[in-house]
């Protein structure tokens, strides 16, 4: 094939490629694969083309079979979710059209597309506009070189448990690092500040990497600057657990990742600020070929906001968050259950009530009131005063126990994880995704 035909479409080409892609993702797959396998690609560089087609064939493996399965019930390792199809279409519209919005030339309709999906997102926070960036490193970066600029701080006070990346900005910014201990669940100790933080930034972390901790929000309100590391759990404000970020919006600036729980392709994250013409200010920089002012760390840069804009455009304000709600209530539902069947090994939200769980979510006929019932969620304020009073009441007598029933394979497995003390992220994932894994292709277990 001619070299100048592979900038054209190939219809057949691109048919092939999205036919090996639903051919693989239509398959149950393992959530993990061995890193040691060794790749079907060349190793050297060929020194004669092998045409768009068979490089496509070779490279199926590393990009579609040789993968973690992010998609799988059984992967929770990491916090990378699945992405919904529909950023699949967007990501292949960016690459293909390949905008650049350094130029507003290069990128007319990216230019205008990113501050509008932006200006969707950031009130939910209680900002007023902000960019996107590649990663929260970025965002975190970012916003505390605005705060520095802006308010002349020269520390940077975080919880110990906060993200490396606090530590790498406040380096490169030549910004003290002070840290500050934590309690029994992870959260910074507020009674723990430094008296007079005047001329600090402060880093209050919504979602720590090692146990989803969330710093309370509304802490020093003295500092010069307040900044929110909510890459994880800052989607939770789209959801009905927004109640958990509560003080989120009286922060100065606050950084989210869109590629956590907004389920978006890398890279994808976005810094967002309450007063976000001034920070524009001083994070801006003109050139003599720039038509328009460079803001922020990045110069060139891709249309990030057509998956994000896609996904949030299709599912409407309810949608992105619905993913994370049966995640997280089951998450909650598996780290009580992990504590009780395999000691400390997890650390409880204060003034979490245990919860019994013994079995995955239940779908079918009713499953839906069930399930809230079994994991405390009642649409009635009464009836959930009526389950809290009842649960603090003292345990009863112990009766004996009737003859158990035979179990499904589901519920074998997850009572034998428990039993033989495997870790909570083991257990969350088949809690969290069990309803819909197609039940042909749920594993046989047998005690």
């Amino acid at each position: 094939m001619p070299y100048e035909e592979d900038f054209a479409p190939d219809a057949d080409g691109l048919r092939e490629a999205l036919r090996m892609l639903i051919e693989v993702r239509s398959e149950a797959g393992s959530p993990h694969i061995n890193p040691a396998l060794p790749l079907d690609v060349p190793q050297q560089w060929p020194a004669v083309g092998l045409g768009g087609m068979v490089a496509l064939e070779h490279l199926k493996g590393p990009a579609l079979e040789q993968v973690s399965r992010l998609d799988h019930p059984g992967f929770f390792a990491h916090m990378d979710p699945p992405t919904p199809w529909m950023t699949w279409a967007a990501a292949m519209w960016a690459a293909a059209m390949n905008q650049n919005l350094l130029h507003p030339d290069a990128a007319p309709g990216a230019r205008q597309l990113e501050p509008l999906v932006v200006g969707w997102l950031a009130p939910a926070f209680g900002m007023r506009g902000g960019h996107l960036l590649p990663g929260s490193t970025l965002a975190n970066l970012t916003a505390l070189w605005a705060a520095r600029d802006l308010t002349g701080a020269r520390r940077v006070v975080c919880s110990v448990a906060a993200h490396l990346s606090i530590a790498k900005a406040a380096r490169v910014l030549g910004l003290e690092l002070v840290e500050v201990p934590v309690d029994d669940h992870q959260r910074l100790r507020e009674d723990l500040l430094p008296d007079d933080v005047s001329d600090a930034v402060v880093v209050l972390t919504a979602g720590t990497v090692a146990t989803g901790a969330v710093d309370p929000l509304s802490a020093a309100r003295g500092a010069a600057w307040r900044h929110v590391d909510a890459a994880w759990a800052g989607p939770l404000r789209l959801s009905s657990h927004a109640r958990l970020l509560d003080g989120i919006d009286t922060a100065d600036s606050v950084a989210v990742s869109a590629h956590k729980w907004l389920y978006q392709p890398k890279d994808s994250a976005l810094v967002l600020f309450r007063e976000p013409q001034a920070a524009q200010e001083v994070l801006s920089f003109g050139g003599s070929y720039l038509a328009a002012p460079n803001v922020g760390l990045l110069g060139s840069s891709g249309d990030r906001a057509l998956p994000l804009g896609r996904h949030a455009a299709g599912l409407g304000p309810a949608g992105p968050g619905r993913p994370d709600r049966r995640g997280h209530g089951s998450g909650r539902a598996a780290g009580r259950l992990g504590q009780r069947r395999a000691g400390a090994g997890a650390v409880a939200a204060p003034g979490d009530r245990g919860r019994d769980l013994a079995a995955p979510p239940r779908t079918g006929r009713g499953s839906a009131r069930s399930n809230a019932r079994r994991l405390g969620q009642h649409r009635h304020p009464q009836r959930r005063d009526m389950v809290s009073v009842r649960r603090s009441q003292p345990a009863r007598p112990a009766r004996a126990r009737r003859p158990r029933r035979p179990q499904r394979a589901d519920q074998q497995l997850i009572r034998g994880l428990a039993d033989n003390r495997r870790p909570v992220s083991v257990i969350r994932p088949i809690l969290a995704g069990w309803a819909d894994w197609p039940r042909e292709r749920r594993p046989t277990v047998s005690r």
